[in-house]
């Protein structure tokens, strides 16, 4: 049984609106197309897409009745990502929305198309925008700010496992801002507590499973799963890899912990998608991306799945359990 607290709410502060230029306007098709790419597969991601779909129909907007949506991934393979966006602005669509990947090759191959993204990662500092308030150019979005919640959710793992004598993170293997982010963050917070940390960095299936054994060989009690779109397009995996090898795992989507995950601490990246729809309809009603504030999430979530604590022989401490926002029992 899952006890859900009341819906997660994101800040939008409201921008001022103004028609996006006519000219780029008067190329659109009489029904709009929206570019919708990402650097890793759609599979998965279900949940996103029908989310983002939602907010587009709160703004007047209906995939195949008004507005048309052209999926595209790059399969994992990041370099396919600039001949994706290039072929989706001599689509002429109306505007992209990107993760975090397609959002940095979407930036560098037009200054004209809307782009809105949806990040884990602090878009400033990412050089998405210059600034949250007022973006300005032509890109605007949602952050989820997972990677920023590194240090957060050690200290959440120590408290259901209390002893741990060494922990490893399981890392994207990314030049990504976000993931280095994330990283540094990690080290730094273990650093200040003496807690030994080892990183295992990772981009393949096969290096995934060959992790559990390299980090039970190396005596971790416990595991950080680190942010990015490959580590959450494989946590499926990562979670029965987890049980299989009997270590507690603490994930930076809730939807890991659904599927047999120990816990997570998280904004919602479901809820950001919907965001991300509401932003493309008003974009497609005439607004310029920016002058749209990147929003930003206000509450941050624990989630704990007690049937894999029990199975894993954890106690959860009674404080703990006080502050999860869920409970998967």
């Amino acid at each position: 049984m899952a006890i859900h607290i009341r819906r997660r709410q994101f800040i939008v502060t409201l921008g001022s609106a103004a028609a996006w230029p006519l000219t780029a306007r008067a190329q659109q098709s009489a029904t709009p197309v929206i570019g919708f790419a990402r650097d890793t597969s759609l599979a998965g991601f279900a949940h996103l897409t029908a989310a983002f779909r939602h907010g587009l129909t709160e703004a007047g907007f209906v995939e195949g009745q008004n507005v048309a949506i052209d999926f595209r991934s790059a399969e994992d393979q990041g370099d396919r990502l600039p001949g994706i966006i290039a072929d989706l602005v001599r689509q002429q669509v109306a505007l992209i929305v990107c993760n975090t990947a397609s959002a940095h090759a979407a930036k560098a191959a037009t200054s004209t198309v809307p782009i809105v993204f949806v990040t884990g990662g602090d878009p400033v500092r990412d050089g998405l925008v210059a600034r949250l308030n007022r973006p300005g150019g032509n890109v605007t979005g949602v952050s989820f700010l997972n990677s920023v919640l590194a240090a957060k959710r050690l200290e959440l793992l120590r408290q259901i496992v209390p002893n741990p004598t060494i922990i490893a993170a399981m890392s994207e293997n990314s030049i990504s801002p976000d993931i280095d982010a994330e990283r540094r963050d990690l080290l730094s917070a273990a650093q200040a507590i003496g807690q030994q940390f080892i990183v295992l960095d990772v981009s393949n299936d096969r290096e995934i499973e060959t992790a559990f054994p390299t980090l039970v060989q190396r005596g971790a009690g416990a595991l950080h799963v680190g942010t990015g779109a490959f580590m959450s397009s494989k946590r499926e995996r990562i979670v029965a890899l987890a049980a299989r090898h009997r270590i507690p795992a603490i994930y930076n989507w809730r939807e890991a912990v659904a599927a047999g995950g120990l816990m997570s601490y998280a904004t919602s990246i479901t809820d950001a998608y919907h965001q991300a729809g509401i932003y493309a309809g008003r974009i497609l009603k005439g607004e310029k991306p920016g002058d749209l504030p990147v929003v930003l999430p206000t509450k941050f979530e624990l989630v704990i799945n007690l049937t894999t604590a029990k199975a894993l022989g954890l106690d959860v401490p009674d404080r703990l359990l006080a502050l999860a926002n869920e409970v998967i029992e």
